[in-house]
């Protein structure tokens, strides 16, 4: 996979790179983060610029989650019940989704995305939940900028190393990432207990 998605990025650059990060945040199942590991690979040996590889990741990272977010806006709860399979989103998962979005919006936007199983619902749940959309935009893109930023230097120091990373993000990551969202959860429920203190 390494040597088709390198030669693919080689050959289509930084447009390539917008296509493959547009899939990605638009929910669908693709090795996005892959490619942009293998994107800082091809920064390290002097192919693609960082700063280039950044905006691009972030501008069409943006894109595609708007309009995953008006798509969810637009067609609400009907969409998911005809296309949530195609998006891998069970009724199980939609419920366990809106859960979360409804705890904390932002630790939702952020720290979802990295979550498996919850990244591909953020931008529709978003929309569904009617959440603003300067609100949906600024907080997507805070991850997107992290995500592109990490990835990207993944890529530029291991990228000789691929498989090793590529597992470490299939299993650590995701993890680190639930475990922060439990921790800003947890903050935000006793700031909310310490305000109701006071007040009484």
């Amino acid at each position: 996979m390494f040597d088709t998605i390198a030669g693919y990025l080689s050959a289509f650059g930084l447009g390539g790179l917008l296509l493959g990060v547009f899939v990605e945040s638009m929910g669908i199942p693709f090795p996005g983060g892959v490619m942009v590991i293998i994107t800082g690979f091809l920064v390290h040996q002097g192919e693609l610029n960082f700063s280039s590889a950044l905006i691009a990741i972030l501008s069409s990272y943006t894109a595609g989650s708007l309009i995953a977010y008006l798509i969810g806006k637009k067609a609400g709860r009907p969409f998911f019940a005809r296309c949530g399979q195609l998006l891998h989103i069970s009724p199980d998962r939609f419920e366990q989704t809106r859960s979360w979005l409804d705890h904390s919006a932002p630790a939702f936007i952020i720290f979802g995305r990295f979550l498996p199983g919850l990244g591909n619902l953020t931008p529709y749940m978003a929309g569904i939940s009617r959440t603003g959309l300067g609100y949906f935009l600024f907080y997507n893109s805070v991850f997107a900028v992290s995500w592109g930023s990490l990835y990207l230097l993944l890529g530029m120091f291991f990228g000789y190393n691929y498989r090793l990373i590529t597992e470490q993000l299939n299993s650590k990551l995701p993890l680190a990432a639930l475990g922060l969202m439990i921790i800003f959860l947890i903050f935000m429920y006793t700031k909310k207990r310490l305000r109701q203190g006071r007040k009484t």
